[in-house]
């Protein structure tokens, strides 16, 4: 194990999606049980480091504006976030916990020894060439394994999974919304980045149907809000959940006693925050969760190649409400 210290200074890099910042939020509580007073720092895109902000077990979130750089084509903006990389202060320990050549250049700007996936684990293989040393890890393994994987070998700690299973809420809870009834309340998830990762409106209204607690309706897009009016208008106990920020959303479901959704971020912080939860999968699969006794996933029959996503599969239609249905009492007794 390296010196403990309180001047150890480490970086992780999870530029993004909402899910996978979630899902390796877990490894700062491995990294404070080893280093109690270490400095850890998180670069993260600026959409998504609200949900980060004010984190107990984090020293400072940095926020990289690389959507806005995209977007705009700024070069002064490039310019000046490059700037504001190299006059960081060094680091004893920079991990890439994320493989792809956008994170691999936040780390080469930089100052310190970078640690990340090897090539034939990377998601894009070029990112390996920025590192100097690397973590052999196949892409196929659970996602949340991995991340702990990379970023316990760079530090040289050694883990089992009770450290995941065993593992505190991994972001704050604030008071109770007002939004929730007093009685039991179901969150469902009903969004995702991509359409072949949606179970049908049409279905999840079935779905409430069945349920005899209120179902809020999360939504975070305009298509998204009225695919929950339109469940909202055919199904008496559908409610449609308010408008959140990203911490609001954690807060939100933090205090639900079931969250429904698709393979997405905000279906991925049940678990974070040790809440039931059931997650649909179409073109992608169980590794996305860490199953537990009260995280289960639900997978159509299609066949699944994690190297090669096909965005065309549509099966998660296919899946049976009353599979879910069944499901969804068992979690709520």
């Amino acid at each position: 194990m390296l010196m403990n210290t309180r001047n150890f200074r480490i970086a992780i890099v999870r530029l993004s999606a909402l899910g996978d910042i979630v899902n390796t939020a877990v490894t700062l509580q491995i990294i404070r049980k080893h280093y109690p007073d270490a400095t850890i720092d998180w670069y993260v895109e600026e959409a998504f480091a609200p949900i980060l902000n004010n984190h107990p077990l984090i020293h400072e979130v940095i926020s990289i504006p690389l959507k806005r750089i995209k977007k705009t084509k700024s070069l002064t903006l490039l310019r000046k976030t490059i700037q504001s990389l190299k006059s960081r202060p060094p680091y004893d320990q920079i991990i890439d916990a994320q493989g792809l050549l956008k994170s691999a250049l936040v780390t080469y700007f930089l100052k310190g020894k970078v640690h990340g996936f090897d090539r034939f684990s990377a998601r894009e293989k070029l990112a390996a060439r920025f590192y100097d040393t690397a973590s052999s890890i196949p892409y196929e393994l659970n996602v949340i394994k991995r991340n702990v994987l990379v970023i316990t070998e760079a530090l040289n700690l050694s883990y089992d999974e009770n450290d995941i299973l065993d593992k505190e809420p991994l972001f704050p809870i604030q008071e109770k919304p007002q939004t929730l009834s007093k009685t039991k309340n179901i969150a469902c998830v009903i969004g995702a980045s991509w359409p072949s990762k949606c179970y049908p409106k049409e279905r999840f209204a079935t779905l409430c149907a069945g349920l005899s607690y209120p179902c809020y309706l999360i939504w975070g897009n305009e298509s998204e809000r009225l695919d929950a009016e339109w469940i909202a208008s055919h199904v008496s106990n559908a409610l449609i959940a308010p408008k959140m920020s990203l911490s609001e959303l954690v807060n939100f479901i933090a205090h639900c006693d079931l969250i429904i959704g698709n393979d997405t971020g905000p279906t991925h912080m049940a678990w974070a925050m040790n809440r039931a939860s059931i997650t649909l999968f179409g073109p992608t699969n169980e590794r996305m969760i860490f199953p537990t006794n009260i995280n289960i996933g639900i997978k159509s029959l299609s066949t699944v190649n994690i190297l090669k996503i096909d965005r065309s599969d549509f099966s998660i239609r296919d899946i049976d409400p009353s599979t879910i249905l069944q499901k969804a009492k068992e979690l709520l007794v």
